[in-house]
């Protein structure tokens, strides 16, 4: 059942249909902002983590007066990281009126809504998903604020080489997210004139992990890249440990850096993330330090992770985005406007985007987890 995940709840459910002539979410007092994400099921630490981050920083702009006097709507509904469920909830998204769409988490779930946003030539930014798919060829509707798959697996790749790993084995999701993450190790192998030796897959949404342990596991791989969601990929883990396999554990940063750690407890030590965002509790940094104070204003809570990082950095972006395309905002000059910025510094993060490139950053580095599901660089 699709129901509003309500935290703004003086602002979700006012203001639905703009006035006549107005642009399609956009009111004298308020602009409407659209997101399907997992808020339940094994992929919904993501979505929530996501959403909370933004919503830090919307709720910040909204209390110092808005954006041109407008004030941000964030209205969510839950997929469960399932595609069908997240093409409805963006005609439903489309149809009830919001200026944009933001904010989705995964590839199948993106996917599965491009069409439909493409066609009604709606904003799409800030998918939390790597997909080449999103990016090339371009689409004008698309703004993706975090780097690729390629990049992040290319860093990896690089990584393990530089080690000397080069028996590297692939476990995958099976299905777009999966397989995009898939055709990037391959394509930084071949780079480096080295093949995969296996690869083992899971199904979306499930553990059943056993088939793919087996078939990477006598392969006897020095490296394992995993392309999947965390209680996949905790369970893969635990599973090949189980069974005396030890190599290197490689995740891109989708897995969900925090939700990792704690589902594999122990297991998880030693193993390594690539992430996308800056270092979350590294307080030298401009964009951490304001990050970390809006999420506990926000939720009380010290709560900190890559995910709400990067769902707070997306909001900025966007937020910059709607107060360049000036007081009367309209998709197009939304569009427009996110197709100027140079080298904008949100703190320590920079993003450009042009008419030619909506790929806003390359920023990729390793981290690994350590003593107490903490996070080492």
């Amino acid at each position: 059942m699709k129901q509003w995940i309500g935290r703004l709840a003086p602002l979700v459910f006012g203001a639905w249909i703009a006035g006549a002539g107005a642009e399609p979410g956009v009111t004298p007092t308020t602009i409407a902002i659209g997101q399907s994400a997992a808020f339940s099921g094994p992929a919904s630490e993501l979505g929530n983590e996501m959403r909370a981050g933004a919503l830090a920083y919307f709720q910040a702009v909204n209390a110092a007066g808005g954006i041109n006097g407008r004030k941000i709507e964030l209205r969510s509904i839950d997929d469960g990281y399932e595609p069908d469920r997240a093409a409805a909830n963006t005609r439903k998204l489309i149809d009830g009126g919001v200026f944009l769409l933001f904010g989705y988490v995964g590839t199948p779930t993106s996917n599965a809504s491009k069409p439909i946003f493409t066609a009604a030539k709606v904003p799409f930014v800030a998918p939390f998903t790597g997909a080449e798919s999103l990016r090339n060829p371009l689409n004008r509707y698309i703004f993706n604020i975090r780097a690729s798959y390629f990049d992040e697996t290319d860093k990896i790749v690089a990584q393990m080489a530089g080690q000397t790993l080069d028996r590297i084995a692939v476990f995958y999701q099976n299905d777009d997210y999966g397989k995009a993450g898939l055709a990037g190790v391959e394509r930084a192998m071949q780079k480096r004139n080295l093949k995969i030796v296996a690869t083992g897959t899971v199904e979306r949404n499930t553990v059943d992990v056993a088939a793919a342990v087996a078939a990477i596991g006598k392969s006897e791989p020095q490296a394992v890249i995993m392309i999947s969601a965390y209680k996949s990929c905790a369970a893969f883990i635990k599973a090949m440990r189980a069974a005396s396999y030890n190599p290197q554990f490689m995740n891109v940063s989708f897995v969900g850096s925090k939700a990792l750690a704690h589902e594999a407890g122990l297991a998880g030590r030693g193993v390594a993330i690539s992430q996308v965002m800056p270092f979350p509790w590294n307080l030298s940094n401009r964009i951490v330090k304001e990050y970390q104070q809006q999420l506990v204003a926000s939720t009380g809570k010290q709560e900190y992770s890559f995910t709400s990082l990067e769902g707070f950095i997306a909001a900025k972006v966007l937020v910059e985005g709607l107060r360049r395309a000036g007081n009367d905002p309209t998709r197009e000059r939304f569009i427009a406007a996110m197709e100027q910025l140079r080298d904008f510094d949100l703190g320590g993060y920079l993003v450009t985007f042009s008419p030619t490139d909506h790929s806003g950053s390359r920023f990729v580095e390793l981290t690994v987890i350590g003593k107490d599901e903490s996070f080492l660089r």
